[in-house]
């Protein structure tokens, strides 16, 4: 047996470095399909001009062109929209608001794993870090043999591939949002490809079914499906929720499996450690007696992130901030709480729209701590919420960082876009008790 803390494989991971770069070099291709054209900057400059031009025809081609160049006009647009006109400043607005949905959705959209040169576990694993950036946790023989598959499969669907072939499943309170810790499988556990339905980002299965016949209120049996979803760990779901009235399912004797009249949504409940979340959905008890449920289809509504950025601020310096993209962090006061010391931090979303107006709880999970001197991390002992508005918050940390406080550096790791996600799902199969 082989003991790997953590799944890494450096000497493998160094050679195929070494050949990516040497690859890059000899490769003006790669160079071209990464690196915005040459001219780009000058063009955006001036179809910026050409927001504040004389006529509206040219105003309009300005706009359009700027939204036609793509995510990669971003770095060229201005921080600050002093000394445009008030009709240019909403022209800019809403070019930056359209580019950013636009790279928010390309960062979320369900990552593609390739599974079509792999013959072990171990081989399996990597590849799978290598396209998503996951590691996995995993105390065992990696040597096991697995079947590679020639047609690329999304994160979960290739998860589940694996671990069904290597009788492995996951425990996932003892990862984190970037590692999976893998278990050995309980012996009556069935396969989880066949259990589960695989849509963008998500897995869903269900766990368990209860139904409840009530002979003095009819009204009130009930068919309670309990579900366990799962989303790519590198993007937790703001807001995620699933409309009632979408709910179809078909029974094995033709009948109509409808939902109960319990609300409009069923809200599920989310956290940026651990990629997984359990909810039941709420069914009216079948007439007849059905042996399983054939589909059972519904949607999935939530907010993704986009790709996390690294805000990092001197304590040192008054009132440090940074800006990047449309969202600006800065240390707006240090407090003596006694032996701690309170960081107040405010978080500012430019032209915020709705990723502030009711699911705000994903900025408070995003995460907060002080690098000290001497490299090591201090985490904060808890927060306050002082000020909420329409495109920003207020947060005091408290911290207990000692007399090391003016060498420390403040650390907020927070997506700056997210954008509107539904998909449909169908799963398949369920049987009935």
């Amino acid at each position: 047996m082989t003991t790997i803390p953590i799944f890494h494989f450096w000497a493998n991971r160094a050679s195929a470095l070494l050949f990516a770069l040497i690859f890059c070099l000899l490769s003006p291709a790669h160079t071209h399909a990464q690196d915005p054209p040459t001219d780009l900057k000058s063009d955006v400059l001036e179809w910026l001009d050409q927001l504040d031009a004389s006529t509206a025809s040219r105003r309009q081609s300005a706009e359009r062109a700027l939204i036609k160049a793509g995510p990669e006009a971003l770095e060229f647009l201005p921080e600050s929209r002093v000394g445009m006109s008030p009709e240019a400043s909403e022209r800019l607005i809403r070019v930056r608001e359209t580019l950013e949905a636009a790279r928010a959705k390309t960062q979320s959209k369900a990552i593609a794993i390739r599974l079509d040169r792999v013959n072990t576990l171990g081989a399996a694993l990597e590849a799978i870090s290598r396209d998503s950036e996951i590691e996995f946790e995993y105390e065992g023989d990696i040597s096991q043999p697995i079947e590679s598959v020639q047609t690329p499969l999304s994160f979960w669907h290739a998860v589940d591939y694996v671990l069904d072939q290597a009788d492995l499943d996951i425990n996932f309170y003892g990862g984190d949002r970037e590692t999976l810790l893998l278990t050995r499988r309980e012996a009556d556990r069935p396969s989880r490809v066949d259990s589960a339905a695989y849509t963008g980002v998500y897995r869903i299965e269900p766990t368990s079914i209860t139904s409840r016949r009530v002979l003095n209120h009819p009204k009130l049996s009930a068919l309670n499906i309990s579900m366990e979803i799962s989303w790519e760990p590198r993007l937790t779901p703001i807001g995620m929720s699933i409309p009632i009235g979408e709910l179809r399912g078909k029974l094995d004797d033709g009948a109509m499996l409808k939902p109960q009249s319990s609300g409009e949504t069923i809200d599920i409940a989310t956290n940026s450690d651990i990629a997984f979340s359990e909810f039941f959905l709420p069914m009216q008890l079948p007439a007849g007696q059905p042996e399983k449920i054939e589909t059972l289809s519904g949607m999935i509504k939530a907010l993704l992130p986009g790709k996390r950025q690294k805000f990092e601020l001197a304590l040192s310096e008054p009132a440090a901030s940074k800006k990047i993209d449309s969202m600006e962090v800065k240390i707006e006061a240090i407090r003596q709480n006694g032996p701690l010391h309170e960081i107040r931090v405010g978080v500012r979303l430019e032209d915020a729209g709705r990723s502030l107006e009711s699911h705000r709880q994903w900025i408070f999970e995003n995460k907060a701590f002080v690098r000290q001197a001497d490299g090591s991390r201090a985490e904060h002992l808890g927060y306050e919420v002082y000020r909420q508005t329409s495109d920003g918050v207020g947060i005091g940390y408290l911290f207990d960082l000692g007399d090391d406080v003016g060498q420390s550096t403040f650390i907020y790791e927070s997506p700056t876009a997210v954008v509107e996600n539904e998909v449909s799902f169908v799963v398949q199969d369920i049987p009935l008790p």
